[in-house]
């Protein structure tokens, strides 16, 4: 999710920019506080009114329909009172094919 709410920002901000960190920390903050389905919403105006072409303001669709479409598991805040680790989609990525790996009978070294 952090890769996409990046990319979004990368639409408005150039990339050394030091606006687009403030921008995805408070898109971020919102998503952890149980909020994703508010932040989709806003995303699409702010791409709208500069006049950016479909191209231009495809990562920021992107991120809006991700938010919107997984907003039922998205629900950091509750995860976070639970006391659930949380990691990023390339971590979760790597465990899952270790995991395999493993359960597949390959044996490192």
């Amino acid at each position: 999710m952090i890769e996409y709410l990046w990319k979004a920002a990368f639409v408005f901000y150039s990339q050394t920019s030091t606006q687009a960190e403030p921008w995805e920390s408070k898109c971020l903050q919102l998503i952890l506080e149980g909020k994703s389905s508010s932040v989709a919403p806003g995303m699409r105006p702010s791409a709208t009114l500069p006049k950016l072409t479909p191209q231009e303001r495809k990562p920021v669709d992107t991120c809006a329909r991700y938010l919107l479409n997984n907003a039922k598991y998205l629900k950091y805040d509750d995860y976070l009172k639970a006391g659930f680790p949380m990691a990023t989609g390339v971590i979760e990525g790597a465990c899952r094919h270790l995991i395999k790996d493993r359960q597949d009978g390959y044996h490192w070294g």
